[in-house]
């Protein structure tokens, strides 16, 4: 059975005029201003926009204020870090705005995919952007078309710009000027010239935490010294990560040098930076500002940063790495098989002791071995005999202390190092030559790789070297100035004076790091 349509009709209604009593409901307007510097120019015109955006909107008698959002220092290109700016919007978006003016696109967004993005978002509000500089409504029919092209023309002067502080960047560095954000670098600070200059009080922070590394320490040790002392980090935190530590000591910054460029910027929108492996230029500044550390120690930390990370290959095929738990790891030896020995706490009978026992022993490895276990306290004064040993026969010693010495002095490479300065001074001005050809660039630039790691090795042998001369020169020291034997176990001078200690049956051998060896028979 059909069913016949019922049509209704609604009839128009007659519109009526509010009486003049009825008053129209204010336009609730915003402005948006924002500068992209912290210079003292940008912030008088941070302070004009301010100024003219509320004398514009109380100029208009249908408008009322509802807000100036001012991000002052900031730049346009995305919309992350503009704390106002993202404000604005969630008011927006809360129905507490009207309409949005600003000065142009430029101090909008100069990302067109965002600018897009957040006036779209604010039509679908019914919320329109006013901007001034184009006279562009964004409700109008023809206002998205304009919008989009001037939005793009105004994200290319983003990239121009970017790209033209960049390559100020590029020459400021080639001058040998630096930059240094001092808020998390400790040591440090900056005059009213923007150099380098040294905080005493955190030097000697600095100074501590290397000292502490070359006679042992770990880098964990370290932190949580500094920690017990309530030092602060750069940071200004009360708490120490082995990162801080692991920064510090591998920072030419300390010795007055500088490498720059580091990182650099993938992307001018989002200000990705990634770590800089040769994909564009670095430049290493030598004495660009006051130095904390000696040259010759911070080239010592650096071989002792390598020599922890060098595995040892036991004689079982097994990898052993570095430890500083103890100032006997990693220096105590089996004599029949090789392996280091390792600290245990042993309990016989009831007694708990504490013992040394060849690590091969202890794993039960296809390596057999059968060297003896022996306490803690008889490796501690065999040390003690052993140092007593070198006093008592203190002329002997110090004879062979001083042929120790003039071996190391005759294996210098100063001359070797001076080629290759002299070298690289050639290259970087022929560099500047062949900039135009890449061929030729690349060549030179290569050499300069290559020149550089050969004189960054050859710098590790003379720390080396210097660092051999010095425990020679330290060992001469204590046989001069220690007056009697010793007569207690001194840990500290176990670090400082003792290289290996190798387990025999029936002796021990001690090899001292001057290079001094003393047999102990049981």
């Amino acid at each position: 059975m059909e069913v016949s349509k019922n049509v209704t009709v609604i009839p128009a209604r007659k519109h009526i005029r509010k009486s003049k009593d009825e008053e129209k409901p204010k336009l609730r307007v915003a402005a948006y201003c924002r500068v992209s510097t912290d210079s003292d120019e940008q912030a008088t015109s941070y302070e004009t926009q301010i100024e003219h955006y509320t004398a514009y909107i109380n100029g208009h008698p249908d408008w009322v204020l509802a807000g100036i959002f001012a991000d002052d220092g900031i730049s346009g290109t995305n919309t992350k870090k503009r704390d106002e700016f993202n404000r604005m919007i969630d008011e927006c978006m809360a129905g507490n705005i009207d309409m949005v003016i600003t000065k142009s696109i430029s101090r909008f967004a100069r990302n067109t995919l965002d600018c897009l993005k957040y006036i779209r978002q604010l039509k679908e509000k019914n919320i329109p952007v006013y901007f001034e500089k184009e006279n562009i409504n964004t409700m109008d029919s023809k206002g998205e078309v304009l919008l989009t092209i001037m939005a793009s023309l105004a994200q290319q002067e983003s990239q121009s710009l970017s790209q033209n502080v960049k390559l100020g960047l590029q020459y400021r560095y080639q001058q040998g000027e630096i930059q240094v954000n001092c808020a998390r670098f400790l040591g440090y600070t900056k005059d009213e010239n923007k150099h380098l200059v040294v905080v005493p009080e955190e030097a000697e922070v600095v100074k501590r935490i290397y000292r502490e590394y070359l006679e042992g320490a770990s880098m964990l040790k370290i932190a949580r010294g500094l920690e017990a002392d309530g030092i602060l980090n750069g940071a200004g935190k009360e708490r120490w990560h082995t990162s801080n530590i692991n920064q510090i000591l591998r920072n030419e910054k300390y010795i007055g040098d500088a490498l720059l460029q580091k990182t650099y910027t993938v992307d001018f929108l989002t200000k990705k930076r990634v770590k800089n492996n040769g994909l564009v230029p670095q430049y290493y500044v030598e004495n660009s500002h006051e130095a904390i550390i000696p040259r010759e120690i911070f080239m010592q930390v650096q071989e002792e940063l390598v020599r922890r990370r060098l595995i040892h290959k036991s004689p079982n095929g097994k990898n052993r790495v570095f430890s500083s738990s103890h100032c006997l790891a990693n220096i105590v030896y089996c004599g029949v098989c090789g392996e280091f020995y390792r600290r245990i706490h042993w309990y016989n009978r009831g007694k708990k002791s504490i013992v040394w026992r060849c690590i091969s022993r202890l794993e039960n490895t296809g390596l057999f071995c059968d060297a003896r276990t022996v306490p803690e306290s008889q490796i501690e004064q065999v040390l003690v005999k052993a140092i007593n040993q070198t006093l008592c026969d203190r002329d002997t010693f110090l004879t062979t202390l001083q042929n120790n010495i003039e071996t190391v002095l005759s294996h210098g490479n100063d001359q070797v190092l001076a080629d290759i300065d002299k070298r690289l001074k050639e290259l970087q001005a022929e560099l500047l030559k062949l900039a135009t050809s890449n061929a030729d660039y690349e060549k030179v630039g290569n050499e300069i790789y290559h020149l550089r790691e050969e004189k960054q090795k050859l710098q590790l042998e003379s720390a080396g070297r210097d660092e051999q001369k010095k425990r020679i020169s330290d060992m001469g020291t204590f046989l001069r100035e220690q007056p009697t034997a010793l007569t207690e176990y001194d840990e500290s001078l176990i670090r400082r004076l003792i290289e290996k200690v190798t387990v025999y049956e029936d002796k021990f051998t001690v090899e001292f790091k001057s290079g001094v060896n003393v047999e102990i028979n049981e």
